[in-house]
């Protein structure tokens, strides 16, 4: 017997419920059989003016609304909030699970059997996914897309990654400002995200290697045709998943998560993957913990791409794209179910490489175990992480003498100080910028290299922070300690002058300082009063997680997959 549709509890009633809700509906022109027992497609989409990333979907909504009609289904378009990475402060991090929590209520509430989310820019789709994942109903991603390569005087651009090696330049005086201005036109092209391996572009990939969207939906430049006709296509399959019931859960299992750690490591993808996953594993009750991460560590990086390479998305995407690269690592691949109702083998098994200076051979690989490490010692009890692909190697294994920002206000305010006292062997330590922190965890773990050692001709130091970095960014860069200074973890104890010793080989990261005098320094130690008494942003302090457990809000680990009974009128 075929199972009712969710839908009919809105639709199917032929009562004064029923009524309203037909009725209602039917002032947008829609005909009587469009409620006839049909699939009813939501289509969860972040389009925005303020979020530039998302400014392609709308008419991506257009191609998925296409396939869903001519599956047989009926596409109902609703807005969620939309998180522009670019645009947004104090961070779009700090409104992640907001847009979770619109979106899975949104879903909830309303009578459809099937969700296509459309998203982009890099808070947008773990929020959709994790809403989602929290209704698990069948569902589906559509990606806007990487912007065309950046262009300037005869070169390529990268969004982010020359934005802070050109800064650097203009510090150095290597670059004159009238050039950096003049780079601002030709980086951002079209529409669309980051065209390096920054946040947004690794998390369209993952969801490809996740199975959670159709093949190539990583890296098909967002004004490309072909990406148009995914989204139609992806509207077609969506009605088809909801016929079999092939529901979120049965997609995002432990081999999916632990595929999109193998792949984020070929990928030299961004390290705000981590919390994603994390957080996005815990909405589905999945045992992921930072040691999953591990096995990225011996995986070599594949894609040369900024930032660990020198190419772009729309290269990227020439090359061959994601199913290059998990034809390149399927045998660390594990067997799992996807969105296409097979298996991710099915992703790449015909899958050609078109360049191989983009995206190299495993046995060849650019660069050899280069995935992301855990670290772990008395500064981070709960682990921080760092990226080796983006890092310097000579500073993968290092000790040398801290010096501390407490806040970043104090670091914006000193960084570039003449009289700075650091060295090119110094660390850079900041503090209460976490989930609570900040709030919100915010991209400012790269702490900018001293202008004074820049002009000495120094681009890389060891950094250390509570904090996140851009997927765009570089560096030797030590993210996402837990706990966090704020929430008393260790890093909060730290002192200018300390010595700390990092060793990505060993997974180390530990503070050169007795125990009796961190104790000593525990008993004097003072909770900073936080920035936000009000509204979400309180509710985000008083409920965080750390870092190392995803950075959602403890009350939204887990799903709620009851039918709503009760009716609003």
């Amino acid at each position: 017997m075929t199972k009712e549709r969710r839908n009919r509890g809105w639709y199917g009633m032929l009562d004064k419920d029923g009524f309203i809700r037909r009725s209602w509906m039917k002032n947008q022109g829609f005909p009587d059989h469009a409620f006839d027992g049909r699939p009813v497609i939501g289509i969860c989409n972040t389009w925005s003016e303020l979020t530039p990333c998302n400014s392609g979907l709308r008419e991506l909504a257009e191609g998925v609304k296409r396939g869903v009609w001519e599956a047989g289904g009926f596409p109902v378009e609703f807005p969620v909030m939309s998180l522009g990475e670019t645009q947004m402060k104090p961070t779009a991090m700090l409104f992640r699970n907001l847009l979770a929590m619109d979106v899975e209520e949104s879903i909830r509430a309303y009578g459809m059997d099937g969700v296509v989310l459309l998203g982009g820019c890099d808070k947008t789709t773990p929020g959709q996914l994790m809403g989602a994942a929290s209704v698990d109903l069948p569902s589906i991603v559509v990606s806007a897309g990487p912007m065309l390569n950046g262009k300037w005087k005869g070169r390529d651009l990268g969004s982010g990654t020359d934005v802070r090696k050109f800064a650097m330049d203009v510090k150095a005086g290597d670059m004159t400002l009238k050039d950096f201005m003049a780079t601002e036109s030709g980086m951002s092209r079209s529409k669309g995200v980051c065209m390096t391996m920054g946040t947004a572009s690794t998390t369209s990939s993952l969801s490809e290697a996740m199975g959670l969207c159709l093949p190539m939906n990583g890296s098909l430049p967002a004004v490309d045709a072909r990406r148009m006709a995914l989204a139609h296509m992806t509207g077609k399959r969506i009605v088809e998943m909801v016929e079999e019931d092939l529901k979120l859960s049965d997609v995002l299992t432990k081999e999916s998560f632990q595929n999109a750690i193998v792949a984020n490591a070929a990928l030299g993808g961004s390290t705000n993957a981590v919390v994603h996953l994390l957080a996005l594993a815990g909405r589905v009750g999945i045992d992921l913990t930072l040691e999953d991460f591990e096995i990225g560590g011996e995986i070599p990086l594949l894609v040369n791409c900024m930032p660990s390479g020198k190419y772009l998305m729309e290269d990227f995407c020439y090359a061959g794209g994601v199913p290059v690269v998990l034809k390149e690592v399927a045998h660390k691949l594990r067997p799992a179910q996807t969105v296409m109702g097979k298996d991710i083998s099915h992703y790449y098994e015909e899958a050609e490489c078109y360049n191989r200076d983009v995206i190299f051979a495993y046995d060849e690989p650019r660069k050899p175990a280069a995935g992301l490490r855990v670290l772990r010692g008395n500064l981070a009890p709960r682990g921080a992480i760092v990226k080796p692909s983006a890092a310097s190697d000579h500073l993968l294994e290092h000790e040398g003498e801290a010096y501390v920002f407490e806040t970043i206000e104090e670091l914006k305010a000193n960084i570039d100080r003449d009289d700075l006292p650091v060295d090119e062997n110094s660390i850079l330590v900041l503090k209460n910028c976490g989930p609570k922190g900040y709030p919100g965890m915010p991209e400012v773990g790269d702490m900018p290299v001293p202008a004074k050692l820049v002009k000495q001709g120094v681009r890389d130091i060891v950094r250390v922070s509570d904090a996140r970095m851009s997927g765009t960014a570089f560096g030797t860069v030590i993210l996402h300690v837990a706990p966090e200074a704020t929430a008393g973890g260790p890093i909060a104890l730290v002192k200018t002058g300390d010595r700390i010793k990092v060793s990505a080989s060993t997974g180390v990261l530990e503070l050169l300082v007795s125990e009796e005098e961190l104790e000593a320094r525990r008993a004097e130690w003072v909770q900073p009063e936080p920035h936000y008494t009000r509204g979400y942003a309180k509710m985000y302090v008083d409920h965080v997680l750390q870092a190392d457990q995803g950075a959602d809000l403890d009350f939204l680990v887990g799903k709620d997959t009851r039918p709503v009974t009760r009716e609003s009128h």
